[in-house]
């Protein structure tokens, strides 16, 4: 297929913000949540800047060389400039005209571009005088001065005049060190303000000795990316500690500023921060605005309606890994406990016939129960190998820190090679039962990670099938080498498919069938659910079963190269995007079977990255229950016409057309699930 036949990854990324966006814009959303989803856009535009905008100015300097074959399309940046700023009006139409007035009528004034009240301007003053002043640090610029503004913190540009000359000034807006904003309760009424209102209103007590004669908001965003070296004398841990120290002095990517810098100013400005490179945008008056995460106001009434966490696996009186020898379990999180997964951990730590555990660790929480398990498993006497994945983006320092305690106490630490992440999410357990030894594991879509669990949608198998856990034993016996797969490996893998070794070519073996039985006149169909569509290769057989008369819907939450409903290339491809309050993260993939239905669900989304440079592992699920709550979860979701859009052929976000019953899948789910 030619490149005409695929959407552009990034304008494609955007687009999928571009729905989060419009959750932010819908009235039948709870106000907070709206609040919410403005801070998830925010914080998901920072990431693009700092990982992708790096990306595409580099392939723009490579196409316009005339030694390479490199070649982007010319109005590339200049697109994803206009989507970029398209969405940027709409975030602040939605905030300024809908979101601050509906606010108002709940008694929360969010002060936002206008004078304090008279009311509350002794509180914050007091505040300021308390709290405030001690974490500011005020910076004098001059032709040779050597200040470095960190990655996305916030600064005021001031320009002073003395009596003696004219001064430009660097003023830090202390958002690290204190809450963005601050609340005050005044009668009834509710009275947020931004820490950077309360640093401007304060600017003559700051600099007495002259006149303020303009203040501008700015933030610069870095590239993110850590160059790690396949040659190395030193640990891969030593070396990604040193990496972290840097990224905040990436270069600029983004210079984000409050309209009306002077030129000459800007072009200290551009001198002294390397900023030739970066984009220069016009945005409003604050910043950051990511931080509406952390808006300091509650209200049931306002909020989405709670969901009790359903147990599935009330086990008071027994053990769970002797249930999981009877039967597979199936974990639906969010709806259902992630507290069975704490469990099988902690049981595994503490059982005296338990020999050896098994885990691979990718995204760790911040304070992990599951490590915290594994730690005590170790010192109870056990043999304990994790494989921990360093160079999970943005959580690197994290897992470092979690490998270090983990090591101090004998637990045996694997990290992979430096071209290659490990991004599978599986566990063993061998349990020695009298002469023989037991096999318990888990497989999950999602990171072994109590916090995401909370509102990641993911899938956890826990099983005894000792040939799917054979097959984990023997990728990590694999793992342990420190080396790449190449074509001459002899690890094969019947059950499991595992990136680099057999994943892609068995999914394609599994469409090549429903092509064939398409051909045949026999029932074909194919529904897939993941995170990112990207790979040509499978994107390709795709269209081929497409033109075979193969039905095939696609839920893709985010990124989604394959271009939906043309005739000839893919008018029997549909694909949604569902955006709800949990984050669609699980990874299934249903082929039809001539109505024997094969569910393989696992780690891997169809990404270049996943297909070639990561080990990802998918499995099937054999227990027929199971699987047909599975199906039964997917086809909820394919039903959705209220959270769910349509990708159409332009990339547009298109809501499903709503005739009958509304289904909003995540709610129904959970009711699913609640009277399963």
């Amino acid at each position: 297929m030619v490149e005409s036949s695929f959407f552009n990854r990034d304008l494609s990324w955007l687009k999928f913000n571009e729905r989060i966006l419009m959750e932010a814009e819908r009235s039948t959303v709870p106000l907070l949540e709206r609040i919410k989803f403005l801070s998830i856009f925010s914080s998901n535009l920072d990431e693009f800047y700092r990982v992708r905008m790096p990306v595409l100015l580099a392939l723009e300097k490579l196409s316009n060389k005339e030694d390479n074959d490199i070649r982007i399309d010319e109005n590339l940046l200049n697109t994803a400039n206009q989507l970029i700023s398209g969405q940027q009006q709409r975030y602040g139409k939605v905030l300024k005209l809908e979101l601050i007035p509906l606010l108002k009528e709940n008694k929360i004034n969010l002060i936002y571009g206008a004078p304090f009240p008279a009311e509350i301007e002794k509180s914050i003053t007091r505040y300021f005088l308390s709290q405030v002043m001690a974490f500011l640090q005020p910076v004098y610029l001059n032709a040779d001065s050597d200040f470095f503004p960190s990655n996305n913190e916030l600064y005021f540009l001031i320009t002073l005049k003395n009596k003696e000359d004219a001064e430009v000034i660097i003023l830090n807006i202390p958002s690290n060190q204190l809450p963005r904003f601050y609340k005050i309760e005044s009668g009834d009424e509710t009275f947020v303000v931004f820490l950077d209102d309360i640093v401007r209103f304060h600017l003559d007590r700051i600099f007495p000795q002259g006149e303020v004669t303009g203040c501008y908001s700015f933030k610069i965003t870095r590239d993110a990316e850590i160059d790690l070296k396949d040659e190395y004398s030193g640990s891969l841990s030593e070396q990604l500690e040193k990496q972290l120290l840097k990224r905040d002095s990436g270069l600029a990517t983004r210079f984000l500023h409050q309209p009306g810098i002077p030129a000459n100013v800007f072009e200290l400005l551009k001198k002294l921060f390397n900023l030739k490179k970066a984009n220069r945008i016009e945005g409003g008056q604050y910043h950051n605005l990511k931080d509406f995460m952390g808006f300091p106001v509650s209200s049931s009434k306002l909020s989405n309606q709670n969901w009790p966490k359903i147990c599935n696996t009330d086990l008071i009186d027994g053990s769970l890994t002797e249930a999981i020898y009877k039967n597979d379990i199936i974990v639906h999180t969010p709806y259902q406990s992630y507290d069975s997964v704490l469990r099988f951990f902690n049981e595994a730590a503490i059982d005296a016939e338990v020999r050896e555990i098994y885990v691979t660790l990718y995204r760790v929480a911040s304070d992990s129960k599951i490590v915290n398990a594994l730690i005590s498993a170790a010192k109870n006497g056990k043999k304990v190998t994790v494989l921990v994945e360093l160079k999970a983006r943005f959580d690197e320092a994290n897992n470092i820190k979690w490998a270090k305690k983990m090591k101090e106490v004998g637990v045996d630490i694997i990290y992979s090679v430096t071209a290659l992440k490990v991004h599978a999410k599986v566990a063993l357990v061998k349990r020695q039962v009298g002469n023989r030894m037991r096999y318990s594991g888990l497989f999950a879509t999602g990171n072994f990670n109590e916090s995401t669990a909370a509102f990641y949608t993911d899938h956890i198998l826990m099983t005894a099938n000792k040939e799917m856990l054979r097959e984990v034993e023997l990728l990590f016996i694999f793992l342990a080498k420190r080396v790449k797969p190449t074509s001459s490996d002899q690890v094969k893998f019947n059950h499991l498919l595992v990136a680099q070794f057999n994943l892609q070519q068995v999914f394609l073996n599994l469409i090549d069938r429903e092509i064939e039985h398409a051909k045949q006149g026999k029932p074909a169909g194919i529904t897939i659910k993941m995170n990112n569509l990207e790979e040509k290769v499978l994107i390709n057989k795709l269209y081929e079963a497409s033109a075979a008369g193969v039905k095939i819907e696609m839920i893709v939450r985010s990124i989604c190269r394959l271009i939906p409903g043309v005739a000839g290339m893919s008018e029997n491809i549909k694909v949604t995007r569902i955006v709800d309050r949990y984050l669609e993260h699980g990874r299934v993939f249903v082929f039809n079977n001539l109505g024997k239905y094969d569910v393989y669900l696992g780690s891997a989304d169809w990404m270049n990255r996943n297909i070639y440079r990561r080990i990802e592992v998918c499995f099937p699920i054999y227990n027929e229950q199971i699987k047909e709550e599975i199906r039964a979860i997917i086809e909820i979701q394919k039903q959705d016409n209220v959270q769910a859009v349509c990708i159409d052929e332009n990339m547009n976000n298109i809501p499903v057309k709503t005739g009958g019953v509304l289904v909003s899948s995540q709610h129904d789910i959970y009711e699913l699930l609640k009277n399963k």
